[in-house]
């Protein structure tokens, strides 16, 4: 698309957009109900539903617990909540001015104050419940195939949007074209100058639909509010690309499609067939535990004697006038309950019901982090890369661009510090770079002379950034050090005048 003004946007409506875009993301919407209808039917009610619409609750439990499990795992390897899930590195510009000054002490350093931003950002992922809505987030991809995050420049905090609740233009490199998201807000929570565009009375409580206009324009982002297809005077904002608040992530990657395609898509043949077998033996275990008893109506029993009589009471009757009905489905029900079992093994494969690693604590190893991944990357493939261009990095971007914006963090130069997300068996961040420090300080110490040979204040400054520990007042700076040198040399030179005084006191 070309380059565009705020004013030709204006004019093609906000409203107009939307409708227009919707017919594209129909069928998307519609896989997505029948993917909830067998996993959670919550997570992506239909178009007409509202607070009040009660859901059929699926007869097999084997897709939700799945969604759910799937959704934990991923949040665990994507972003771990004991350690950052990227790292700030230097450009290779300025890695090698540093190098090729000799500025070994000064990288550390920087490596350092990289380290502190880092876990700056983790602070405010946790403090503003970045990764709950992004748990969420995973659930709607799983389900649903995509998902919307916005993160707001001035209030902070994210919101996620559904598929039903935006609609998404990409060009053919899967870039973004354009975004119209839609709002329902209440009426009451409206500024006054908004509420004046709105023609008919509304009551407080009524909800509003106010869409928000997104569309790419060279270089930048630029985006407006409508309502009533009256444009919100004010409302005009302009994003670099690389700094828009707004993440659209895909689960699956379609050539061509501007949106995504989900993971129980993949599975929806067998999600169904478990259902429908759930359902049947459920309804036959149902009518088998019903007891009917048939009675000869030419037999010599008094049923209602049979009936009034306790247990242990004589009853005048022959026992062939009295027998129970049973349903004679007993292999039938087996071959059922044997199909049913064998689906669900494969969809405990898929969704990772059957793995070894089970807890979701808040501090977790770094082994179950590892091992975790390495059940995602065998199960789920390229979802890594996906994730990781289009949910991790921007995210990151976005945060780190928030915390400067308000003086949080520093302003970090353009084109010399880039975040680097760190995913599947790397998903350990800088914790990684330890255990290759570990396994140079192994080898050092079975190789003569080695240790003469390493600048030990960049070791220890590069230990301590492994572990994720602020150095600043634990290590000694080299003015520190030279001090408690003269210090200690002043020291030892009294104390050594004093025994020389003393000596000629005695002699």
């Amino acid at each position: 698309m070309a380059d565009i003004t705020i004013q030709e946007m204006q004019e093609q409506g906000a409203k107009k957009t939307y409708e227009r875009l919707k017919s594209d993301r129909q069928p998307y919407v519609d896989r997505a109900v029948d993917c909830a209808k067998v996993t959670i039917p919550a997570l992506f009610p239909k178009e007409n539903d509202n607070k009040s619409t009660k859901y059929e609750t699926p007869y097999q439990s084997v897709g939700a617990r799945g969604v759910n499990n799937l959704a934990s795992k991923l949040i665990l390897a994507l972003m771990p909540p004991n350690s950052p899930f990227f790292r700030l590195g230097m450009s290779d510009e300025v890695l090698a001015e540093y190098m090729n000054n000799g500025q070994e002490d000064t990288k550390a350093q920087v490596e350092q104050a990289l380290m502190m931003i880092e876990n700056r950002v983790m602070k405010y992922i946790e403090s503003n419940q970045i990764r709950v809505t992004v748990q969420e987030s995973l659930k709607q991809l799983i389900v649903a195939g995509n998902a919307l995050l916005f993160l707001p420049p001035a209030e902070g905090g994210i919101k996620l949007y559904k598929l039903m609740d935006y609609v998404i233009q990409r060009d053919g490199l899967g870039n973004v074209v354009q975004i119209v998201t839609l709002d329902k807000v209440a009426y009451a929570t409206l500024d006054e100058t908004v509420q004046n565009l709105i023609k008919t009375d509304k009551k407080p409580e009524d909800l509003i639909s106010v869409y928000t206009h997104v569309c790419r324009s060279g270089e930048n982002y630029l985006s407006y509010q409508e309502v009533e297809e009256q444009v919100i005077q004010g409302s005009e904002q302009t994003y670099p690309v690389a700094k828009t608040p707004y993440i659209p992530i895909r689960m699956v990657k379609m050539d061509g499609e501007s949106y995504g395609r989900s993971f129980c898509e993949e599975y929806l043949g067998d999600l169904n067939s478990l259902e429908n077998l759930s359902k049947a033996m459920f309804k036959l275990s149902t009518i088998a535990a019903n007891i009917y008893f048939l009675v000869n109506p030419n037999g010599v029993t008094r049923v209602k004697k049979l009936e009034n009589a306790t247990s242990g009471d004589f009853v005048a009757g022959r026992k062939e006038d009295v027998e129970v009905l049973q349903l004679d489905k007993y292999y039938d029900f087996n071959m059922t309950k044997a199909q049913a079992d064998a689906i669900e093994n494969r969809l405990s494969f898929a969704f990772l019901l059957s793995s070894v690693v089970q807890r979701n604590a808040e501090r977790v190893t770094a082994e179950e982090v590892r091992t975790v991944a390495s059940e995602l990357e065998d199960t789920l493939g390229g979802v890594y890369s996906i994730l990781s261009q289009e949910l991790q990095l921007p995210l990151v971007r976005r945060i780190l661009n928030q915390l400067q914006s308000t003086g949080e963090v520093p302003n970090l130069p353009e084109g010399t510090v880039e975040p680097t997300i760190t995913t599947g068996l790397e998903a350990l961040g800088r914790g990684h770079d330890l255990e290759k420090y570990a396994t140079v300080l192994n080898l050092i110490s079975q190789i003569p002379g080695a240790q003469e040979m390493i600048n030990w204040n960049v070791m220890l400054l590069n230990l301590f950034t492994g572990v994720g520990v602020e150095t600043e007042g634990l290590i000694k700076t080299q003015q520190q050090i030279e001090e408690e040198q003269q210090m200690a040399m002043g020291q030892e030179m009294a104390m050594q005048a004093v025994k020389e005084g003393g000596d000629v006191t005695n002699g």
